[in-house]
């Protein structure tokens, strides 16, 4: 298995430096005549001019380089928490609005979907009320909810809570109610022969059997938050990592976005790799 795992990280070890090379060769100045005024017509020379650009220089494809990413990335993390007004704050800081409004989010899910769906899991009678209901408003995206929640609750910030609150209960009521009925009959026989009394018959019996499930609907349940709230935050603006993207887009720093999109996506892989890690300690192995 180690050997394996080092395999592994030798093999993506071997990719990044694939794509960073790519990256870096995509980057390179034109030169020659491509990269002058003498590789341009009129038009395009006057067009350059009129940008303020100076057309007889050496130009490269305008992408950052990986030299200029890599320094980006040092600036942003030498000083972190820096707060300079509204539309000046550190990575740390838009991450921590961001992270703050998914947890209030992802909590105010978890009290709702998971007593909901023990309930339906429990009852097929409910299970059948509220299916329609389940089926209807599930693929509704989460954004589409966000003009209704402004205009009601009339706070940006709040609103983004909301969003994920919303997106977050599908995944876990579903993924709770099937995890309930799928309890084996025999245990639940087990307990009604002892006469378990129903909260510690839900307690002993019934959540441990279905827990792995439940923390699938919840792992499912972040990854989807995490995303919507990048696109959440562009929107409404403000605060937090989507809004710091299209800040950072208004201001051409390409460097930025690219650096704010690695965090993201490093951010979104530590919070699935917590929920995998509490999904296999409490899945049984036999």
């Amino acid at each position: 298995m180690k050997l394996l795992n080092l395999k592994a990280a030798l093999v993506s070890a071997l990719l990044l430096a694939l794509l960073v090379g790519i990256w870096y060769a995509a980057t390179l100045p034109a030169g020659g005549a491509g990269g002058t005024a003498a590789g341009m017509t009129p038009e395009q020379i006057e067009y350059a001019r009129m940008m303020g650009k100076d057309p007889g220089a050496q130009k490269s494809s305008g992408f950052p380089t990986p030299g200029q990413f890599f320094a980006t990335m040092a600036q942003q993390l030498a000083n972190p928490f820096y707060d300079n007004g509204p539309n000046d704050k550190g990575i740390a800081i838009q991450l921590a609005h961001s992270l703050g409004r998914v947890a209030l989010g992802f909590v105010l899910a978890c009290v709702v979907a998971v007593p909901l769906g023990f309930v339906i899991g429990m009852s097929p009678l409910l299970q059948r009320a509220f299916d329609p209901f389940i089926q209807v408003l599930k693929p509704i995206s989460p954004l589409a909810w966000m003009p209704l929640a402004l205009y009601t609750i009339k706070d940006s910030s709040v609103s983004g809570v909301f969003v994920i609150f919303i997106c977050s209960v599908w995944p876990m009521l579903i993924n709770t109610a099937f995890g309930v009925a799928s309890v084996k009959r025999e245990w639940l026989n087990v307990a009604r022969t002892l006469e378990v009394t129903p909260l510690r018959k839900a307690l002993r019996v019934i959540l441990p059997a279905a827990a792995p499930t439940i923390l699938t609907g919840m792992r499912i349940s972040m990854g989807i938050a995490w995303l919507v709230i990048v696109a959440a935050e562009m929107l409404v603006g403000g605060t937090g990592i989507g809004y710091f993207v299209w800040n950072e887009w208004n201001n051409l720093s390409l460097t930025n976005v690219i650096f704010a999109i690695l965090v993201i996506g490093v951010v979104g892989m530590l919070l699935d790799l917590f929920f995998a890690r509490l999904q296999k300690l409490v899945t049984y192995v036999e």
